[in-house]
């Protein structure tokens, strides 16, 4: 088994039964280590998550840490905006789908770099204070 692809796996399992979102570990392995196209690895990415999120599902039901009356709205928005997404990548070529994939990691870093920024900058302050 090549260890490479196991820990992949394991990342993406932990990520997204974390709910924080495993696949970008996913996507990035197939995409670039394994040179599988962008649709193939989301298409993988999905099919790898279903015994991820049953498993998790399941466990925070058990723990009580699923609001079921504010999650069936957002299941609902969900279920319409997955069917959007898949009609959305027939419009649209695999190329920019990959590059918008792209930019929106690149987005999400910069966005957690600013808040890391500002927690360091917050903790500062509130030492300086002291």
């Amino acid at each position: 088994m090549n260890i490479l692809a196991l820990l992949a796996g394991l990342f993406s399992g932990i990520l997204g039964s974390m709910g924080l979102g495993g696949g970008a570990v996913l996507i990035i392995y197939l995409s670039v280590f394994k040179n599988v196209g962008q649709l193939k690895s989301q298409g993988t990415n999905l099919i790898f998550f279903i015994p991820i999120a049953l498993f998790s599902v399941v466990y925070y039901t058990y723990k009580k840490q699923i609001k079921w009356k504010t999650v069936l709205p957002i299941i609902t928005g969900g279920i319409i905006g997955g069917f959007g997404g898949v009609l959305l990548t027939t419009l649209i070529s695999e190329k920019l789908l990959s590059k918008a994939f792209g930019v929106f990691l690149i987005l999400l870093g910069i966005k957690e770099i600013a808040n890391l920024i500002k927690q360091l900058l917050k903790k500062k302050k509130n030492n300086d204070i002291m």
